[in-house]
């Protein structure tokens, strides 16, 4: 199954939410106007965006609704770059910050990520810095033997800064291709824990001039607006590179990647629709505006 029908198939529930959109006509009235600014905050685009897309629509030209509306927020989202999975590393080795909330599948992604670059014959690296949470050193050690990637830890409650620079030390001397570097979940409205994360960051190019060359922001696809101010926060403390959106499939509230993705212009590099490694696939704008539009 392609990218296309595993979207489909996960934003049904979002696509539900805009199904008024195909009967609507490209001369709006008041009534038709209202349901479709409806639609589109039930589908979490936010308000903001809601408003910037409808009056787009209004001086559009396209035939339909449905049209105006692909491309408005065609117009409104930043250009998402090479696909990820192929894009030859920024250095050697490039250094990957996974950063992001509890439970938005970040463990999970770092696993899945070095997996995809082990088969495309790559020297990978996971850098266990989530010394936090209960297992998830263990967690990381798993996913490293699963994808065929070399594993670096200090164990569960180790300083994650310490982590960090031994993790780019070994890479660079290991000459590896890419380390990616796990960190722990942390609640975007906790000061101390991004400041901890801003120290991480530091660590890195202290360890390595330019290091990390990304800094990816892992969300939970089924938070809604959450997402956003998870966004905004986590952009504050590291500057973030690009965003990968988990938990797709089944998601009512898929809009609200648009929303991130307009108000910070910070591209969305990969989504997951699914549980196995295959579901973790390269992002691209328009078939996911397609899927969610029907």
């Amino acid at each position: 199954m392609g990218l296309f029908e595993r979207l489909k198939s996960g934003l049904s529930k979002t696509r539900e939410s805009l199904g008024l959109i195909a009967g609507l006509t490209a001369k709006l009235d008041p009534k038709s106007e209202a349901e479709l600014e409806a639609a589109l905050l039930g589908a979490d685009l936010g308000s903001a965006l809601s408003r910037r897309v409808l009056d787009e629509i209004r001086r559009g030209d396209k035939e339909t609704v449905k049209e105006r509306l692909l491309e408005a927020l065609i117009k409104e989202l930043p250009v998402v770059p090479s696909n990820l999975y192929d894009a030859a590393p920024l250095a050697k080795p490039e250094v990957l910050l996974m950063v992001g909330v509890n439970g938005s599948g970040k463990t999970t992604t770092c696993g899945k990520l070095a997996g995809h670059w082990v088969k495309r014959g790559q020297k990978v690296l996971l850098g266990a810095g989530d010394t936090f949470r209960a297992a998830a050193v263990e967690q990381l050690k798993i996913w490293s033997e699963r994808s065929g990637a070399d594993f670096f830890s200090q164990g569960q409650d180790a300083d994650p800064a310490s982590v960090a620079f031994d993790a780019v030390s070994k890479a660079k001397a290991g000459s590896y291709d890419r380390l990616i570097i796990d960190t722990a979940g942390r609640l975007q409205t906790k000061g101390n824990l991004m400041e901890e994360l801003r120290k991480v960051h530091r660590v890195c190019s202290k360890a390595m001039p330019g290091a990390p060359h990304r800094v990816l922001l892992v969300l939970d696809g089924t938070a809604g607006q959450n997402m956003l101010s998870q966004a905004r926060l986590f952009n504050e403390a590291v500057p973030l590179s690009g965003l990968i959106i988990t938990k797709l499939d089944g998601s009512a509230k898929a809009g609200a990647v648009l929303a991130v993705m307009a108000e910070l212009k910070i591209p969305v590099q990969l989504v997951g629709v699914g549980e196995g490694p295959e579901d973790l696939q390269a992002f691209e704008i328009e078939a996911f505006l397609r899927a969610m539009l029907g």
